[in-house]
């Protein structure tokens, strides 16, 4: 009972904290710093099951998205922010919880069965669930391929989909920096997604065309909202390949700075040389 009791002191306590974010302390400062515009909030229901698809941009998104949803949002999140000690993680773990984060445990074989059944979980609950099909942020502001976890979420929980575009939160924060510049940003919400169609045929949900199907219909639909230009790829692989880019053109440039100081060494030296020839040749 006494447990009962503390998980429902709980619950209620971390509603408390979402709300004093989003309607007393965070969010005001957030309007008025940022002055958030939302299109297309009539397309998310007042209540009952809904999986919101969005692009990712920056950290922000996870910030200004359910600011401007008039519900709460629940996301998923690496069990590791949940985790950590002292007080930096405790402080951690209790702001990831209070702003609706949901831990994900991956350190089993297969990291997508934890999350799929946490948001199957979430959403037989009649809550928000908030997704970032790209599975990570864009490294360069442009849309990546989709991971087909959404898919097996959508056909599981015959839930729709909403497609939401955030809009301007690269341009003010992109991946690597801390502090975002103050500057307009944006969300536009799209018509929801039904793939109840897919449900009838068997073995669906482990059909990997009939994901992939899914799914790029909805980056097609992100794409459409968010104006973005599409990329063909893994938005992880693409930033292994930023980051080999960027480390060859780091040793490139140290090479370049290796050669120059040589050449300068040896012009020094070939100065001196010189300097000490003409002393000699003034002697009497």
């Amino acid at each position: 009972m006494k447990s009962l009791y503390a998980h429902t002191a709980l619950r209620r306590g971390r509603r408390l904290f979402y709300g004093l974010l989003k309607v007393i302390f965070l969010g005001p400062l957030l309007r008025v710093l940022f002055r958030p515009w939302a299109k297309g909030l009539e397309h998310i229901p007042a209540e009952g099951p809904v999986i919101l698809a969005s692009n990712h941009l920056s950290f922000s998104d996870s910030f200004f998205m359910p600011l401007m949803v008039p519900r709460p949002v629940y996301f998923l999140a690496k069990s590791d922010y949940f985790t950590g000690k002292g007080l930096k993680g405790r402080l951690t773990a209790a702001f990831f919880r209070g702003v609706r984060s949901v831990p994900i445990d991956r350190s089993s074989g297969k990291a997508a069965d934890p999350a799929l059944r946490t948001a199957l979980r979430i959403l037989s609950e009649g809550k928000a669930l908030g997704l970032y099909p790209e599975g990570t942020r864009s490294p360069d502001g442009r849309l990546y391929k989709g991971r087909t976890g959404i898919a097996r979420i959508a056909l599981e929980s015959g839930i729709p989909v909403v497609p939401c575009a955030m809009v301007g939160t690269y341009e003010i924060q992109p991946t690597g920096q801390v502090m975002p510049k103050i500057k307009r940003v944006g969300v536009r919400f799209g018509e929801p997604l039904d793939f109840s169609r897919y449900r009838e045929v068997p073995g669906a949900v482990d059909d990997r065309y009939i994901l992939r199907s899914i799914t790029d219909e909805i980056m097609y639909a992100l794409m459409d909202l968010s104006d973005q230009e599409y990329v063909d790829m893994y938005a992880t692989d693409a930033k292994k390949i930023i980051s080999a880019e960027r480390a060859a053109e780091r040793a490139e440039q140290r090479a370049e700075a290796k050669k120059a100081a040589a050449e300068e060494r040896r012009a020094a030296i070939e100065e001196q040389r010189q300097q000490e020839a003409d002393e000699d040749a003034q002697r009497p």
